[in-house]
């Protein structure tokens, strides 16, 4: 039978740890049972939990300590709130030694931080929630990390990018071992995808990037002209300087070029009105700045991994 440990750091994140016991626990009503022993691995009687806001009302009670997790064959390392600091020793060895016997390791989250502590990461890809990435990427620069992704794995090292990535991992990893069928039953029982359509990219809220005062009437002139042919000389002229000098602030003080910058905020400004009007695809397009619906949803799934009708369906406040 498959050992699969779902550890419990103080401050776990619950709704992870039950998402990935829910989904090894329905694979085995799925295949009648016999399929997974599932347990929940931590120190001590009691372990506080956490819920997506903070701290939880609740405490998680592990049904094993860590000799018990040393012996699994899938590891599940849910986040928890002490993410950033250094993991305590016993579970950096407990991954390590996983690992070395062939144990299959899967952090949920910003349980991968937990991972890549290990350096168990380096050199493969990784993903955790997007809001994390940038201090991921900080932290571990030996990682190849992929933050548009929902899951990733290589080499028996998984990472699952935010909370519902959580499931599609886990479903993911069911269907390694027991076959597309039995993932889909799974998913069936838990009235959830088997697989998402498109990325975490979808997900992501970009924040509005920095705006230098020489630059604030620029990039307003242009977020009111979206819908109009707009080249780098129309912007530089906009600001009074070539373009020469305008690309070079512009990068220094927005941190991208001018026109990913413009092409950037056209697909966020389509992304609200797909999710905010009943507007035609095409009008969209239009109203944006692109000439063609096919320019635009060439551009719109390459940054948003997804199309704009499943854009509109899963994020629509029109209804």
């Amino acid at each position: 039978m498959h050992r699969v440990a779902v550890l419990a750091q103080e401050g776990v994140v619950a709704l992870e740890l039950a998402t990935a016991v829910q989904v090894f626990e329905a694979a085995n009503v799925r295949v009648g049972g016999g399929a997974y022993e599932v347990g929940v691995a931590g120190d001590g009687d009691w372990v506080a939990s956490a819920s997506l806001s903070g701290p939880s009302s609740f405490a998680v009670r592990p049904e094993y300590d860590w000799r018990w997790a040393a012996r699994a064959d899938t590891v599940v390392v849910p986040a928890h709130t002490a993410f950033l600091d250094p993991p305590p020793a016993h579970v950096l060895d407990l991954l390590l030694a996983a690992h070395e016997r062939g144990a299959r390791i899967a952090s949920l989250c910003a349980g991968a931080f937990t991972v890549a502590a290990t350096g168990l990461l380096d050199g493969r890809p990784a993903t955790t929630h997007w809001y994390w990435c940038g201090e991921f990427a900080r932290r571990y620069p030996g990682v190849l990390l992929s933050p548009e992704s929902l899951f990733v794995g290589q080499d028996g090292v998984y990472s699952a990018a935010g909370v519902t990535a959580a499931l599609d991992l886990c479903l993911h990893l069911v269907e390694l071992d027991q076959g597309a069928a039995v993932a889909a039953g799974v998913a069936r029982i838990l009235v959830a995808p088997v697989r998402r359509d498109g990325g975490q990219s979808q997900y992501i809220a970009y924040d509005t990037p920095a705006r230098p005062e020489e630059l604030a009437a620029t990039l307003r002139w242009a977020e009111e002209h979206l819908a109009e042919d707009i080249s780098l000389a129309d912007l530089a002229r906009q600001a009074a300087m070539s373009q020469r000098t305008f690309s070079r602030r512009f990068a220094a003080g927005v941190g991208t070029t001018p026109m990913h910058w413009l092409l950037r905020t056209r697909i966020r400004r389509a992304q609200e009105l797909l999710e905010s009007t009943d507007l035609p695809v095409d009008r969209i397009a239009h109203d944006v700045g692109f000439r063609s619906a096919s320019t635009f949803r060439h551009h719109f799934g390459r940054l948003t991994e997804t199309t704009p009708q499943r854009y509109r369906r899963a994020f629509s406040t029109n209804r």
